[in-house]
Parts: C-alpha cells; sequence; structure tokens
C-alpha cells in the first residue's frame, strides 16, 4: 500500500500543477493510490464498452456569446472531457426544432441553426475523433414536430402523398383512450385526428408504411456517412404503440440495413420497461438499452446507505439477457435528462454522491454519465430545471456560460463549479475523474463478468469482477460507519490492494484477512 506521505505529495503535486498550469489545462492525472494507467502508460479503451457523457448542447458551452450552448462551444470543450476521461458523446437532439429541448424535428437532414451548420457538426466529428471520443446522435423517429412538412401538408389533405406518414384516427378508434402514463393520445379534429403519445407537437410516425421505414433508415445512413459511431434511440419501444414485437422486429430490419454502412454501428435504445420486456429488443437488433431498473437501485444504495440489491439484480439480467445474446451490452446510469438530478435526490449528501459514483464505475456494462453529475449539479422537475446551464465559473462571466434558462439550483454561490473543483483533490469532479482512470487502467473492471460474494455487513456491497485472466473483490463501504469484514474460504486468497480510498487496515489471521474500511469508501482486493 501508499504510504501516507507519498499519497499527500501526490495530492500536492496536482495543486501546484494546476495553479501552475491553469484551468482549462489537460493534465496526467495521478490519484491518491498512484497513477491509474495500464502498464504501457495508457488508458484502456474498449469501445462501446467506454464512459460515455450525455450532452445537452443547448445548456453546455456557448461559443458565439448568445447564451446558448452550441457545437462549436462543445468542441471548445472536447479537452475537459477527453481529461475526464470519457470516450464517448451522447448528444440530445441536435436537428432543427421549434423546440428548446429540440425532440420535436422538422427537418432530420440539418442542424439548428442554434447549435450551428453541419459544417461545424463535422468539424466536432474530427476533433472527438483526433481524441479518441466517439459521437452517439439522438435519433429521434417515433414521431417529427407537428411543424415538420411531412405533417403540415398531411393535415391539409387526406390526399396527401404523406397522409399515410402518420397515424390518424378512423371509425372504430376510441379518441378517448389513453396512454400507459394516464396521458391523452389523440389529438386534433374532425377527420384529422392523430396519434401522438407524447404530446400533440409531435404526431406518431407510421411504421405500417415501408416508404416511413425506408425513409428512416436513410437518415441513419446520412449521419453515418456523415461520420457519427451510432445513435441514442429515443422512446425505442414506442414505435408501434402497443405491440413489442412489432417494435422489435422493426428494430431488427434498422440494424441490419444500417451495417451494411458500418457494422460497427452502435445502437442503445430508450426501452423503459423490466429485463423480460427489454431483453427481445437486444436480439439481432439493439446493441444496447438503458437499465432504469438499475438505476433507481443504485439511487437506493446510496440514499439508504445499504445493499439495496443492485449486485444481485444485475447478476440475474445479465444472466437472462446473455441467454438473448451473449454480445448485448448494459447500458448503466445514475440519472439522465427526464430524471431528478442525483444529487436533488441525495439532499446535496456529497459522500452519498460519491459512493453512488463508486458503484457505477465499478459495474460492468457501458456507463453514461449525464453532464454536470461529476460537480453534483443539481435539479428537479419540471424538465427545464433538469438541464439547466452547465456551470464553468466561480464568478459570473460572459465567457462561454450558457444563460438560456436562469438557473434555479445551480448557483455560482454553491461553488460547484468546474474552476472551483478542478484544484480541490477531494472534490466530486476528482473522484469522478480518479474512479473513471481506475476503470479504464483495468481490464477486469471493463469487461469482467459481475458475481456475487456471501459476504454481508451493514451498508456493505461486495462483488466479484471476472475475466477468464484475472479477478478482484470490490468492497463499497456505503455508510457513515467503518466497516470490519473478515474474509474467509476463497476470498482470503484477495489480500494484495489493488484501488483503495478509506482502507484503515489489511491483515491476516488463523482463518484469512480482516479488512477495516472508512466511511464512504472503496476497496479493490486482488490475488496475493
Amino acid at each position: 500500500m501508499m504510504s501516507k506521505k507519498l499519497k499527500i505529495f501526490l495530492v500536492i503535486s496536482i495543486i501546484v500543477s494546476v495553479a501552475i498550469t491553469g484551468f482549462s489545462m489537460t493534465m496526467l492525472w495521478v490519484g491518491v493510490n498512484g497513477p491509474y494507467l495500464n502498464s504501457q502508460g495508457e488508458l484502456l479503451s474498449d469501445w462501446p464498452n467506454a464512459v460515455i457523457y450525455e450532452v445537452f448542447v443547448r445548456s453546455f458551452y456557448d461559443s458565439d456569446g448568445d447564451g446558448i450552448g452550441d457545437l462549436n462551444g462543445l468542441t471548445e470543450k472536447l479537452d475537459y472531457l477527453q481529461d475526464l476521461g470519457i470516450e464517448g458523446l451522447w448528444l440530445m437532439p441536435i436537428n432543427p426544432s421549434p423546440s428548446y429541448h429540440k425532440y420535436d424535428v422538422t427537418d432530420y437532414y440539418d442542424i439548428d441553426p442554434e447549435y450551428g451548420t453541419l459544417e461545424d457538426f463535422n468539424r466536432l466529428l474530427t476533433e472527438a475523433h483526433n481524441r479518441g471520443i466517439k459521437i452517439l446522435m439522438d435519433l429521434v423517429v417515433n414521431h417529427t414536430s407537428s411543424q415538420h412538412p411531412w405533417f403540415k401538408d398531411a393535415y391539409l389533405s387526406s390526399e396527401s402523398s404523406y397522409r399515410d406518414w402518420y397515424v390518424w384516427a378512423d371509425a372504430e378508434t376510441n379518441l378517448l383512450e389513453r396512454g400507459e402514463w394516464n396521458q391523452q393520445v389523440w389529438h386534433g379534429f374532425g377527420e384529422n385526428h392523430y396519434e401522438g403519445i407524447f404530446w400533440e407537437g409531435m404526431p406518431d410516425l407510421n411504421f405500417d408504411n415501408p416508404a416511413v421505414k425506408k425513409e428512416i433508415i436513410q437518415i441513419a445512413d446520412y449521419w453515418l456517412e456523415q461520420g457519427v459511431d451510432g445513435f441514442r434511440l429515443d422512446a425505442a419501444k414506442h414505435i408501434y404503440s402497443r405491440d413489442d414485437q412489432a417494435n422489435v422486429a422493426w428494430w431488427q430490419e434498422f440494424r441490419q440495413a444500417l451495417d451494411e454502412t458500418n457494422p460497427d454501428v452502435f445502437l442503445v435504445g430508450e426501452v423503459w420497461a423490466e429485463a423480460s420486456v427489454v431483453a427481445p429488443y437486444l436480439q439481432e437488433g439493439l446493441n444496447s438499452a438503458f437499465d432504469f431498473d438499475l438505476s433507481s437501485k443504485i439511487l437506493a444504495s446510496a440514499k439508504q446507505e445499504s445493499n439495496a440489491g443492485a449486485v444481485s439484480y444485475l447478476s440475474r439480467v445479465r444472466e437472462y439477457v446473455s441467454t438473448i445474446d451473449e454480445e448485448a451490452i448494459d447500458s448503466i446510469f445514475l440519472t439522465n435528462h427526464d430524471m431528478n438530478r442525483i444529487m436533488s435526490e441525495l439532499n446535496g449528501n456529497v459522500n452519498q454522491a460519491k459512493m453512488a459514483a463508486s458503484l457505477l464505475l465499478t459495474l460492468p456494462g457501458t456507463p453514461f454519465i449525464y453532464y454536470g453529475e461529476e460537480l453534483g449539479m443539481e435539479g428537479k422537475k419540471p424538465d427545464e430545471q433538469i438541464r439547466e446551464p452547465m456551470l464553468w465559473y466561480n464568478a459570473p462571466t460572459d465567457t462561454g456560460q450558457t444563460t438560456w434558462e436562469k438557473a434555479r439550483y445551480n448557483l455560482d454561490e454553491k461553488a460547484i463549479s468546474v474552476e472551483s473543483q478542478l484544484t480541490d483533490p477531494d472534490s466530486l469532479y476528482n473522484h469522478y475523474k480518479r474512479m473513471i482512470y481506475l476503470r479504464r487502467s483495468n481490464d477486469v473492471l471493463i469487461n469482467g463478468e459481475i458475481e456475487t460474494i456471501g459476504l454481508t455487513a451493514p451498508g456493505l456491497i461486495g462483488f466479484k469482477r471476472l475475466t477468464p485472466e484475472e479477478e478482484v473483490v470490490v468492497l463499497h463501504n456505503m455508510s457513515v460507519t467503518p466497516l470490519e469484514l473478515e474474509l474467509t474460504g476463497d476470498l482470503a486468497e484477495f489480500s494484495e490492494v489493488l484501488f483503495e480510498n478509506g482502507l484503515l487496515e489489511l491483515k491476516s489471521n488463523s482463518v484469512g484477512q480482516v479488512i477495516s474500511i472508512n466511511p464512504y469508501s472503496t476497496v479493490i482486493l486482488m490475488p496475493e
């Protein structure tokens, strides 16, 4: 184990380096446990088993002073993201749209002028790829905007060539039908009642029409040819509102078509449902789907400072899904743009937020981090307040900070900015960075399977990560109370420390190892 003096030296070195080189510098991170790099001095990467960052471009960084984040602003901050250890970016919608969130598209072949131009996007792609960062576009194909030229033409006349591109009510339709979250489904008047399961401004496309399917594939091919590496597929289980089998068949068709353009395309779907519903989508269709149930179990574990069943749940799900498709990937996350931010759910408890991040980044799957989560940004619904501007600086400035939405939660005086956290070794930002670099320095944390261990204690979440070549034991003390454990049986073999940020003691006894772990800490052990 590293000595206390050396740890202090490394921390001081970081502070001095940052002070000398400034806020925008890119540095080789050295954590309190040493450099988390492989034997060649590099971070490991195994796309799409990667760390991906969800970006709301509007809130991220403003390059032209209009208060709205844009693609050039995102390009300016690629060094920040690379330094954090990010390997991929999921861009929330960037196509032209009448709304601030842009989930109602009016042109699938262009960039919203608020965000920039196609040339700006191509520059972003080039600069991201130069840094080893992949780009996922949010592709919204369940519906268009009601302002899309297709729908406007279809609404004007039943003879429109686009009429059958949308879903219209007939004499048998129950116009009072409510959706699965009790929302209104049918909108419009007279002969123009149309389906829009999310909102009247988002009319649903008709995927029973082969022309619609052909167009959606052509749209995806267009962006793949621009250089994107894949798509986050919005509302993937709602393409056919009442038929999961038809949804699965569509995504299989979509995947087969896109493989001809780019066989490495990565498709991750928003399928907000239990594992038994999600799994078929991963059979020769989507590469991955977001694990919403795991998200809630990680949050509960952090909030309750106890084991809420995340590991046992994930073990069962992975075993089940592997019977459907061995190559399926679990996309894991804490929160996203549709959910209250985790720091607000944890009532501002930074220690609990650190443990949520530690758990997330030591589990198998592809971790997604919502922008600002690494800072502890807060926010509760309505949606605008969980998508507030990223806070870059301690003091108000005209440089880069977006102002499109007045912050209610993330105010300057709370000092959660990037500027303030970069130079604080104990900040949430640096904790995220430490854990990302740890993950990316050890293949077993990237590609290893997960296995439960027969070890229980209040506040403990423990498990194995293992590949055919190596295995480690991960121990998280989620609680405010120090933890002492006895490692016996096969666990007694794990007597070497791979990582620790709160180890009090590790010693041998007659039956194995005794380990003491500080509150809110993680220890990872490997065999001697």
